[in-house]
């Protein structure tokens, strides 16, 4: 089946790990079948929503390499809404209530003190038109609720989680309208995906409820349009939780934006989220045909998601050791040619290292204290440098004959001597891009103390 899937979120904040991950798998749904993942942009909240936030949205989907096949904004639809609000009225399926917020939550507690689930117990459908006429006199504007039809239970196949079941009397009617005639998720919603086309609903598990009320809005909204319009699959995946297994309040502040800050690569996000919570590994993949095609909702588990820096750091680290020159050219320091990346490149956790182990070429060094054996050693190392194709290799061929060094005590020194390091890039590859006139230098240097 070709999916159409949609990333839906409201541009009240930056996005963090678990909206990057929710996007992800939505685009990796549609593009796996040859469809279409689109970007809606839940903006109804007026107040709230803010157009720099919308703008971060699309540059975060841009660089995590996830730009959407189209996008739609709530805030320009409301046409939509209004007629689907005015054909559910009709068929008497919302309706108004009058309730204060205060009221309502006093109606909770004396629920659950009797032991009842904490519902809306219907209050406003026992109301008069006189009753509700005085209540607008009195300037009390209602807010609305779509009625749920309580004579059959709620069901779906759910993707991830199996056959689901819902009493719809255990629900509470949900509100679907504020007093300030603005509008809340649930109805623009489904009114969107079954306008846009949308064949599967991939979310959070926090979304279970709300996909029971929702299937009775499709159902009611495609009964109002003769028949048309399909309703969408559902798929709710586990929720992230930090490394330690509970939820982190830190997981909702850490978006692309700190992702950039420290360093890591787009691909990395990518390859680190594509199987969080599956049965598969996660692994240092860069080739998004290779996650596409193992792409499978089937190996998505129950169990919570777990975050784990460490996971990432060790994902990114193997993915900048598979990078080839052309892919960072622009980002390493001036002077590093392609050779130099192949030297670096396997010291490297993120690409912005290379600055700092492109100093072991360009210097200044650290300058060593070496033993008086050691500078004599150094200073032989001088007279035997001789430049070539392999210049390290023939050094340290020569030294281990003219010394009888080998091992640590034939490279370490020489190594200090060059680099100013214990541990480094191949020498092998370094030296030649240190040169003959600055490795001399160096060697010199060290010889005299």
């Amino acid at each position: 089946m070709t999916h159409v899937t949609r990333f839906a979120p409201s541009p009240t904040g930056r996005l963090h790990v678990g909206n990057i991950r929710t996007a992800l798998h939505n685009w990796m749904l549609a593009k796996q079948s040859g469809g279409r993942f689109l970007l809606r942009i839940d903006d109804t909240d007026a107040e709230r929503s803010r157009e720099d936030y919308v703008e971060a949205i699309r540059a975060d989907l841009e660089w995590l390499g996830l730009e959407p096949d189209g996008e739609a904004r709530q805030s320009q639809r409301l046409a939509l809404y209004e007629r689907a609000f005015a054909a559910l009225r009709e068929a008497g399926r919302v309706y108004p209530c009058y309730e204060t917020q205060q009221e309502l939550e006093l109606k909770r507690k004396i629920r659950l003190g009797r032991g009842l689930p904490p519902i809306y117990d219907r209050g406003a459908l026992e109301l008069g038109e006189a009753e509700r006429a005085s209540k607008e006199a009195e300037g009390i504007a209602p807010h609305w609720r779509f009625q749920l039809d309580h004579t059959a239970p709620i069901t779906w196949d759910d993707g991830v989680r199996g056959p689901q079941k819902f009493d719809p009397a255990q629900l509470s009617d949900p509100v679907i309208r504020r007093a300030d005639g603005s509008w809340l998720y649930m109805l623009p919603s489904a009114v969107d995906d079954l306008d846009m086309g949308i064949t599967q609903v991939l979310r959070g598990e926090d979304h279970v409820s709300n996909t029971a009320v929702q299937i009775q809005m499709f159902t009611a909204l495609i009964a109002e349009q003769d028949g048309a319009g399909q309703m969408p699959g559902f798929a709710h995946e586990a929720l992230l939780v930090g490394a330690e297994g509970k939820l982190s309040k830190r997981l909702g502040s850490l978006g692309c934006d700190a992702f950039r800050e420290r360093g890591f690569e787009p691909q990395a996000i990518v390859a680190l989220l594509a199987r969080l919570g599956t049965s598969l590994p996660v692994e240092p993949i860069a080739d998004r045909a290779v996650l596409l095609e193992s792409f499978d909702l089937a190996t998505f588990g129950r169990a919570p998601a777990r975050f784990d820096d460490a996971e990432l750091e060790r994902i990114n680290a193997a993915l900048v050791h598979q990078m080839d020159y052309a892919a960072v050219a622009e980002r390493l320091p001036e002077g590093m040619d392609e050779a130099g990346w192949h030297a670096i490149r396997p010291n490297l956790s993120r690409v912005s290292e290379a600055d700092e182990w492109w100093r072991l070429v360009t210097g200044p060094i650290d300058t060593r204290a070496f033993s008086d054996e050691d500078r004599a050693y150094l200073a032989e190392a001088v007279r035997s440098l001789a430049w070539g194709d392999d210049p390290w290799r023939a050094l340290t061929a020569t030294l281990k004959e003219t010394t009888g060094r080998k091992g640590k005590p034939l490279f370490l020194p020489l190594r200090q001597a060059l680099t100013g390091m214990d541990h480094g890039p191949d020498m092998g590859e370094l030296l030649p891009l240190i040169g003959e006139t600055r490795a001399r230098e160096r060697l010199e240097q060290a010889a005299q103390g």
